[in-house]
């Protein structure tokens, strides 16, 4: 017949096998649920946006550059878009710009060249049958209605339109309301330089004169002294307020809004405080503003009652729907009055146009290959990549998956010192843990059985005897069968309080306890087995000083004195006849001498002059189900759990156990605990 050990090699045999064939049998993970699956796919996606963001930061690189450019070379040929523009703003057409624009190709040595929208020649200076055609995109749109403010910046207000503001039409002044305007400015002028303002008199496209100050930090009182004269708007400007109040009303009315005056400087009355200027000349006077701002007014209750007495709504929609319809009716006004929006052509030396971004063909081809490329290099890379990640992880799977069937997995091999590396050897180092933790817990539960076989064997044995007549139950029968189930319940509560202290459940109640007290106590509750084994127990009072008690620890006194009375009970039954067992206590570490004072240590010792420990076994003195006798008789020693529960209570205490021997001479038990703060710190606690 095979042996026991034959048998079990067959049986694991069969185990790997059977596992190898489920393994086998296991269907694989799909591609897109697979690491190597997701590594290719975010490889991919990164690919594909590193080509496209590259792509559109070389397209928009390639763009600014260009708008770059050309913003310099038209920045350079400003002065001749400012003066075709002022043309334009001051004159109904394109007609007699001839000399013009003549003059500007000279002073510049370029080629100018106007045409209408519809690229119809207009002007062109070098106009002749062996002029080189135009190019095919213009430099720039000349239309006094629509100025561009990249090319002239200061052309118009922030937030206003883009009128040209020497396109001013129909609120153009005559020679004589100009006279009359400028003479009493220039009283007002006097006036401010005669109480300390320095102010000049400046004329706005329209030929209106204004008051512009040197210094805005100016006395607002002492302006308005002089501010007096009579500035509100001529016969010409009434004249063509009117016709863009018109304008503006009949734009609002097909929104079914109701209309505004408005006033000089093309503002009005919202409703919530002063207008402000929005166009035609921001230098009217507040004054003035204040003279329309009443007849605004007085139009806007003469609405209302119109309408029933409801008042005007006064919103943000509204007022952005009148300065819409301002800034339509004003151009509409102007359109007569202004040429026609032109095509701006400058060639010659130093004029750069405007390339456009030609993606043709070739280049969409080129783009699409170096695509493909760089998505292939990716993929390939990911795919190495990816494979040398998983190939560690799939042996770490089946190691683990070999754990979980119960057989002996094989070490995996640690790669490089990396994550994956680490991860190995983190892995190596628990399943040696875990095979250790195995091995103890198929010692602890034979342990466990026999400890509790013994006396379970004893009381069936008695009770089987009694059954049969052989054994009277006298008191010595129940005597012997109730110290076989106090061994019995005492085996159980010592499994129940190491069980506790694993979990952390077991409960502690600390109070200031005086080491050489407990001790007393525990050396007078075991002075009787000491007799009987003809042990002397003594207690080595520590020196305190006088007046002091010794020293003394905040530690649960219950679970303290049973930690202290498996080491007495140990050391008695390891002790000979004649032999010593002595407990005594000292502090440690800071605090004063015999006071146990905060900071220090508290050390409690049971030494005897027993046989001592063999240092092969003093590591494992501790541990739980351990004996010396390894016959686990009765008779020299007990269940092999008393030393495993006072490491447990002295760990749970914040202390530590240890142990010292020398075989022949006895040994030296000992529990380091932390101190009390301190006598007066326990008076005032207690």
């Amino acid at each position: 017949m095979p042996s026991p050990e034959q048998r079990r090699d067959q049986q694991s045999r069969d185990q790997r096998r059977s596992w190898l064939r489920r393994d086998r049998s296991r269907p694989r993970l799909p591609l897109r649920r697979s690491l190597l699956g997701r590594l290719l796919i975010v490889s991919a996606l990164v690919a594909s946006c590193s080509v496209a963001a590259t792509a559109w930061l070389a397209v928009q690189t390639t763009s600014g550059a260009i708008r770059q450019e050309q913003g310099q070379d038209l920045s350079s040929d400003a002065e001749i878009y400012n003066t075709l523009l002022g043309y334009g703003a001051s004159h109904p057409g394109w007609e007699g710009v001839e000399d013009t624009v003549r003059e500007l190709a000279r002073k510049s040595e370029r080629r100018i060249a106007l045409t209408t929208e519809d690229r119809r020649p207009l002007v062109d200076s070098a106009a002749g049958p062996a002029a080189d055609p135009l190019p095919a995109q213009a430099s720039a749109v000349v239309d006094p209605l629509s100025v561009d403010t990249l090319l002239v910046p200061d052309a118009t207000p922030a937030g206003g339109d883009r009128v040209d503001p020497r396109a001013v039409g129909p609120f153009l002044l005559p020679a004589k309301e100009r006279a009359d305007l400028r003479r009493t400015t220039a009283e007002n002028v006097r006036c401010l330089s005669a109480v300390g303002i320095a102010a000049d008199v400046v004329e706005s496209p329209s030929g209106r004169p204004r008051v512009e100050y040197v210094s805005n930090d100016t006395d607002r009182q002492l302006e308005l002294k002089c501010l007096t004269a009579e500035l509100g708007p001529t016969p010409t400007e009434k004249r063509a307020l009117r016709e863009l109040d018109q304008l503006a009303d009949a734009c609002l009315k097909r929104q079914g809004r109701t209309g505004v005056t408005l006033n000089l400087d093309l503002s009005w009355d919202r409703g919530y405080g002063p207008a402000e200027p929005s166009g035609l000349d921001a230098g009217i006077s507040k004054q003035q503003t204040a003279e329309e701002k009443a007849a605004t007014d007085r139009k806007a209750a003469a609405a209302a009652e119109a309408a029933g007495g409801v008042p005007r709504a006064r919103d943000s929609r509204h007022d952005r729907a009148i300065a819409s319809c301002v800034g339509s009716a004003r151009r509409e006004q102007l359109t007569a009055y202004v040429a026609a929006p032109a095509l701006l052509f400058i060639d010659g030396p130093g004029a750069v146009g405007v390339p456009g971004f030609d993606l043709s063909p070739a280049n969409t081809a080129r783009i699409v290959g170096v695509t493909a490329l760089v998505l292939a290099l990716t993929v390939g890379v990911s795919v190495i990549a990816g494979a040398r990640l998983v190939r560690p992880l799939h042996a770490l799977t089946g190691a683990a998956q070999r754990m979980r069937d119960g057989l002996d997995s094989a070490p995996v091999s640690v790669g490089p010192d990396n994550e994956i590396g680490r991860l190995a050897a983190a892995f190596n180092d628990m399943a040696v843990h875990r095979a250790r933790l195995e091995e103890q817990r198929k010692v602890m539960v034979s342990d466990v059985a026999h400890e509790l076989r013994t006396p379970l064997s004893n009381i069936r044995g008695w009770l089987e005897a009694a059954q049969d007549g052989l054994a009277d139950p006298d008191p010595a029968f129940v005597s012997s069968l109730l110290e076989e189930a106090v061994q019995l319940q005492h085996i159980i509560d010592d499994l129940q309080d190491l069980g506790a202290a694993d979990v952390g459940a077991l409960r502690l109640h600390p109070e200031p306890v005086v080491a050489d007290e407990l001790l007393t106590q525990v050396a007078a509750a075991y002075q009787g087995p000491a007799e009987t084994a003809g042990v002397t127990l003594t207690v080595t009072v520590s020196e305190a000083a006088p007046g002091r008690p010794g020293p003394s620890l905040h530690a649960d006194p219950v679970r303290l004195r049973q930690a202290v009375s498996n080491l007495v009970s140990n050391a008695l039954r390891h002790t000979p006849p004649g032999g010593r067992v002595t407990l005594r206590s000292y502090p440690t570490g800071p605090g004063p001498r015999g006071g146990g004072g905060g900071g220090g240590e508290v050390v409690l010792e049971v030494s005897d002059t027993g046989a001592g420990i063999p240092a092969d076994d003093v590591p494992h003195v501790f541990d739980r189900f351990w004996r010396a006798e390894k016959s686990r008789n009765r008779s020299t020693g007990g269940s092999g759990l008393g030393l495993a529960i006072v490491l447990k209570l002295a760990e749970a205490h914040g202390g530590t156990a240890g142990v010292v021997s020398t075989e022949g001479q006895g040994s030296v038990f000992t529990l380091r605990l932390p101190a009390a703060p301190g006598p007066d710190a326990i008076n005032m606690t207690s």
